[in-house]
């Protein structure tokens, strides 16, 4: 069974959180996959990867740069996992029938949408009764504060 790992956003955007999560995972000696809601999605998070530190660089490829066992960290649109990833990002309401493919997965939402929040909690729910290690993480002053476990 994975772990899954869900961030509740509300002080910072999914661009701004995203890159030091996936650092962690790197730092760590794991490949992740990020899997985004549309091709459109994915494209847009990958050119935010290059831009988002000057001084910091994060390895990632899409489709449209091929050689995905080769990428550290890969993003998508598809459920897959071409890189023998340990730790799966969904973002953008995304879900996988991967999940137990994965060490770790983090789902990642936003707090300021009612439908995005509500679709969490259902996949929270569903997570549960698969059996699933939970653990709900919200965001204060800070930074990450872990509210409940299931």
């Amino acid at each position: 069974m994975a772990e899954l790992l869900f961030y509740h956003l509300t002080r910072r955007r999914l661009e701004q959180v995203l890159p030091d999560l996936l650092g962690r995972s790197l730092q760590r000696g794991w490949r992740a996959v990020v899997k985004c809601g549309n091709a459109e999605r994915v494209e847009a998070l990958a050119g935010e990867l290059w831009t988002y530190d000057k001084a910091a660089f994060l390895p990632h490829g899409t489709k449209l740069d091929g050689h995905p066992e080769r990428q550290p960290i890969w993003l998508t649109a598809a459920d897959e996992r071409p890189n023998n990833a340990e730790v799966l990002f969904l973002v953008d309401g995304a879900d996988s029938t991967l999940q137990g493919d994965f060490t770790r997965v983090c789902d990642l939402f936003d707090g300021n949408d009612d439908t995005a929040v509500q679709a969490a909690r259902d996949r929270w729910k569903r997570a549960k009764d698969a059996g699933h290690k939970l653990t709900y993480w919200q965001q204060n002053e800070n930074g990450w504060v872990k509210a409940a476990e299931g």
